[in-house]
């Protein structure tokens, strides 16, 4: 299998199945993707998902199957397949250039159509003419001419398709049109030469002409549309800057360099008006960004000597030097644009039901045509009236409209989600979202700024001096990400101290920290970690009681097994968190607050914000047990969170939603990432997820009532082949149109 070869490892486990992607060609319909998806899940080890709307197949392979393997069964099937691959810059080089094939046929389809429409409107005109009282009828040599061309050059297009299907033993739309078409443009010909002057009045060459022109006309209205669909991971990869600006040492001046030569550490120059082509922190400089279609934030952000600068974030008015910290597949943007495809090229529950018909759609039409016509005869009906009911069958069948209901919802509803600063990783929650009964939140980072700050240090031991102690404390807490840990650090170095250097250093999740100092032992952490660990904590319970009175999260430290001091910090809740929980509750929903903090503190947190719920003291294993309990009383659970305590938290939950600001153990536990800090992006998740999920049902409603309704109606005789085949062709184009209504949406 080639090593560069666009993939990503399942769970990140060692020995996870590759997945491989490959752009598939020549896909009409829900049968076409049934098709080749089902010959690559026939063979071992093979799990492959296809997506008609954005005609690519997603590929698992845990065996022996090699990319050129996998390549060559698809286009056995009749389809073409390029596989993604390479570099970065490489891979975004394929997707364009895909994108600009798709485009190419796009404007063929256009032409073909202006082509056969040309051809066609002299053999519809007589028809049309006839709703006036006009009767007239052009000679049948002249239809035979036009209708010929007609079937000919743009039929072409669905005899290769139906050549290709059969060859490969199925059937798709190719294959009902070429069968309609055929059969009227044939029997036309036949009444010419059987019927000689008699035959005018029952030609049918209007509608074999009509039903490919209008197909074609869909074809090209879904191909635009479908594009249209995936604007929003289209835009986000069009972010990524195939170059940049490295600061040469010795002062050489800068130079551009392909993004592959970039590497962490170096210092990059980002001039105004340009594209961050990293994730960095600024050296030099200040400016605002803009990160709208990374965060969804409409108004550019502030960003200084020290801050982070993702990249694909477009620069303001000054210039800056950043830090490389992260490039290429490791950025913010990069990760992004794998949810969102992931998200899109995900299958909903509900599509198993539209797959499991589509896979034997056409053979039964076929079956349904064939008996219309001996039904028409048997029940005495000449042969004309037969052939017209049973070809008005197979034109009026869709399984196109089938197979994009579920897809083009995704692609647009997850597209507009993402635009906002939504990203929804897990389509099974589309579902659930709309059920959710409770939000349960953390506090730390996610109602409250999750920036704490030292506010005081109480000393217990005459004998500790402020200085060596909050030294100590950094010094344990260096490598820790938890906010706290980081307010200690920034603490010990605005005040100065000296940070020794701490071994044997161990973290407790949601609990504290323990490590050496110069061989004594040091632990910092909630009262019941230092109990657990038989510090004596009775004689400053008045003190821990007081500050926690006056909403401070207070830790404990303890050395060489006695209490020396209470660490009090503040963090204030953020601005909108507020509004959130209010608007929550509008909703319906109970809001319930779980945090490590001190039950004091943590109520305090709760009356400002109007919770239903809180609870305060909770261990992850506690929040997990909480969760649970919710669960097993009949509740839809949503928990937002983004510390690395609430990682077991965000996967029990029905619906998991962490904040983009947060770790990376906390984003990937979760279903749903809020790309924007902003706490009230829960309801507008909450609100797309609702809105997708009802579109995909009114996509296979329409979808399904259309054909139920559609063939009896063709196989009574109630509609012609070319009324039939222009309700053919708009069902797929309105599954589509409605699908694009979600990229209105917005937070």
């Amino acid at each position: 299998m080639s090593e560069t070869a666009y993939s990503a490892k399942a769970g990140a486990a060692q020995g996870a199945p590759d997945i491989l992607v490959f752009d598939v060609s020549g896909m009409h319909c829900a049968a076409c993707s049934a098709r080749v998806e089902r010959v690559l899940n026939a063979k071992p080890g093979i799990e492959a998902h296809v997506n008609l709307a954005l005609e690519r197949a997603d590929v698992s392979v845990s065996g022996g199957q090699s990319a050129e393997d996998i390549r060559a069964m698809i286009e056995k099937t009749g389809f073409g397949a390029s596989l993604r691959q390479g570099s970065l810059s490489e891979r975004q080089a394929q997707a364009e250039q895909v994108d600009e094939g798709r485009a190419r046929e796009e404007r063929h389809s256009f032409y073909l159509f202006v082509f056969s429409a040309i051809l066609t409107v002299p053999l519809v005109a007589p028809m049309l003419g006839q709703w006036f009282g006009l009767s007239w009828h052009l000679p049948a040599m002249l239809q035979l001419v036009l209708a010929g061309i007609v079937q000919i050059v743009v039929g072409s297009r669905f005899y290769r398709g139906a050549a290709k299907a059969l060859s490969s033993g199925a059937a798709n739309m190719d294959v009902l049109v070429a069968m309609g078409t055929s059969a009227a443009f044939i029997f036309s010909v036949y009444q010419i030469f059987a019927l000689g002057a008699d035959a005018m009045g029952h030609l049918y060459f209007e509608a074999s002409a009509a039903i490919l022109t209008l197909i074609v006309f869909g074809k090209w209205l879904e191909g635009r549309a479908r594009r249209s669909a995936a604007d929003a991971l289209r835009a986000l990869m069009g972010l990524r800057p195939r170059e940049a600006r490295l600061v040469s040492d010795g002062g050489q001046g800068d130079r551009m360099v392909p993004i592959e030569q970039v590497q962490t550490g170096d210092r990059v120059r980002v001039l105004p008006g340009e594209v961050v082509p990293v994730d960095g922190t600024i050296l030099e400089g200040r400016s605002e960004f803009d990160e709208a279609l990374l965060s969804g934030e409409s108004e550019p952000v502030l960003r200084e000597t020290g801050d982070k600068v993702i990249s694909g974030a477009v620069n303001g008015a000054g210039s800056v030097v950043l830090d490389v910290v992260a490039l290429g597949d490791d950025t913010v943007l990069a990760r992004i644009i794998r949810l969102v495809d992931q998200a899109q090229t995900g299958k909903a529950k509900m599509q198993n039901l539209a797959d499991r018909i589509s896979a034997v759609f056409v053979p039964v039409v076929i079956g349904l045509a064939l008996l219309t016509f001996v039904g028409w005869l048997l029940a005495g009906g000449s042969f004309e009236a037969a052939i017209v009911a049973a070809v008005s069958v197979l034109v009026i069948a869709c399984p196109c409209a089938l197979g994009l209901a579920t897809p083009t919802a995704l692609v647009a509803g997850t597209g507009a989600a993402a635009k906002s600063g939504v990203l929804i990783r897990d389509i099974d929650v589309l579902e659930v979202a709309g059920k959710v009964t409770h939000v349960v939140f953390d506090k730390t980072g996610t109602l409250t700024e999750g920036k704490p700050s030292l506010v005081s240090i109480s000393l217990l031991d005459a004998a500790m001096q402020e200085a060596a102690l909050i030294g100590a404390v950094a010094a344990v807490q260096s490598g820790s990400e938890h906010p706290l840990a980081k307010a200690c650090v920034d603490a010990a170095r605005q005040r100065g101290a000296s940070i020794p250097v701490a071994k044997a250093v161990t973290a407790h999740v949601g609990e504290g920290v323990e490590g050496f100092i110069d061989e004594e032992k040091l632990l910092i952490g909630t009262r019941a970690f230092l109990a657990r660990h038989a510090v004596q904590l009775a004689d400053a319970s008045a003190q821990f009681e007081q500050l926690e009175r006056e909403g401070l999260s207070v830790s404990a430290v303890a050395k060489a097994g006695k209490l020396v001091a209470l660490l009090s910090f503040r963090d204030e809740v953020r601005a909108e968190s507020k509004a959130a929980v209010a608007a929550l509750k509008a909703r319906g929903l109970k809001t319930v607050l779980l945090s490590g903090d001190a039950e004091e503190t943590v109520r305090r947190v709760g009356e400002v914000l109007g919770l239903d719920e809180v609870t305060g003291g909770v261990s992850p294993k506690q929040k997990l047990d909480r969760l649970s309990a919710l669960q097993a009383q009949g509740h839809v659970v949503a928990m937002v969170g983004d510390g690395l305590n609430d990682a077991p938290a965000l996967a029990q939950a029905d619906v998991g939603i962490a904040m983009g600001s947060g770790t990376d153990v906390a984003i990937g536990a979760a279903a749903i990432t809020l790309m924007r800090v902003d706490v009230g992006l829960v309801g507008a998740a909450f609100d797309i997820a609702r809105h997708t999920y009802a579109k995909i049902w009114q996509n296979l409603f329409w979808a399904f009532i259309y054909n139920v309704i559609g063939i009896p109606l063709a196989a009574f005789g109630l509609l012609n082949p070319a009324m039939a085949g222009a309700a053919m062709a708009f069902s797929s184009v309105s599954v589509v149109s409605n699908a694009l209504l979600l990229r209105r949406w917005k937070a």
